[in-house]
């Protein structure tokens, strides 16, 4: 962990990241991110949490109870720009992943005691946007997103974002349980960068600035926001990837733009 304790660095070994309440300031979102060889294999038992477990790349089998979804995945980069398959699984379930090639697994967690179905999520189920304009273009794939009632908490989401561009700005927050108005959720950014030796810049802020760190993020990092503003700034040359993971009291993401520079939107 990163002095700041925002900025979270990959380790060695199958488990790349593990961020949980225990070594985090979150209190919503944990995050696992493995790395697996072929033939490799993961077994949990959830137990007042909820998980989206994401074939980042190559392909994996996921077992839960008389579950089995066979050789999911649909990419060998997540650069391919194409969605992937996942699987949603409850509290009080065991899953067992296993590695059908070599393969990046993302674990999402949310508390939750609700038992709800086991499900598939295909990617071809994952709704594409393309939002922004200007120098602030962005392509989303909606993996778990609020308008899906297979999870009680969770939100899943991955962006796309070229060089030269801003993403996830105008900066927005959502840190206030205030609906309609705003929801609290907190996030997690998982990175990745094309070419690989690339970096991101990325701002967390809070209006009394009481959080207000500037990271530069490198490939594998996973980024905290508990609360604030979190602008990503892509340096020419390179493409950026990251995994969202939202998580509050509601699954209802409803945000608020830092009306300094909200102006942005109105711009031609």
């Amino acid at each position: 962990m990163a002095d700041n304790n925002l900025l979270v660095h990959p380790q060695q070994g199958q488990l790349v990241h593990d961020v949980n309440e225990t070594n985090s300031t979150l209190a919503y979102v944990s995050l696992k991110v493995l790395a697996l060889e072929e033939g490799e294999a993961y077994l949990e038992t959830l137990t007042e949490q909820e998980c989206c477990i994401v074939a980042l790349t190559g392909k994996i089998t996921v077992t839960e109870g008389h579950h089995q979804f066979n050789k999911i995945g649909t990419r060998q980069s997540v650069f391919d720009k194409r969605p992937t398959d996942s699987v949603y699984v409850s509290a009080g379930h065991q899953f067992g992943i296993r590695a059908d090639s070599e393969a990046k697994v993302v674990l999402a967690y949310a508390p939750s005691t609700k038992e709800l179905p086991t499900t598939f999520i295909a990617a071809v189920t994952n709704t594409i946007e393309h939002r922004g304009k200007r120098a602030n273009q962005r392509l989303v794939h909606n993996i778990l997103p609020d308008s899906v009632d297979i999870s009680e908490r969770l939100l899943v989401v991955e962006v796309y974002t070229e060089g030269g561009n801003w993403s996830s700005y105008p900066p927005h927050k959502h840190d206030r349980n205030q609906l309609p108005v705003e929801s609290l959720l907190e996030e997690t950014y998982y990175h990745e960068m094309y070419p690989p030796q690339g970096f991101v810049f990325q701002r967390v802020y809070t209006d009394d600035r009481s959080i207000d760190e500037t990271m530069t993020v490198e490939n594998g990092d996973v980024v905290l926001v508990p609360s604030g503003y979190h602008p990503v700034a892509v340096p020419d040359g390179y493409r950026s990837y990251y995994l969202n993971v939202m998580a509050g009291p509601v699954k209802k993401w409803q945000f608020h733009n830092d009306e300094a520079h909200e102006w942005l939107l109105t711009k031609d």
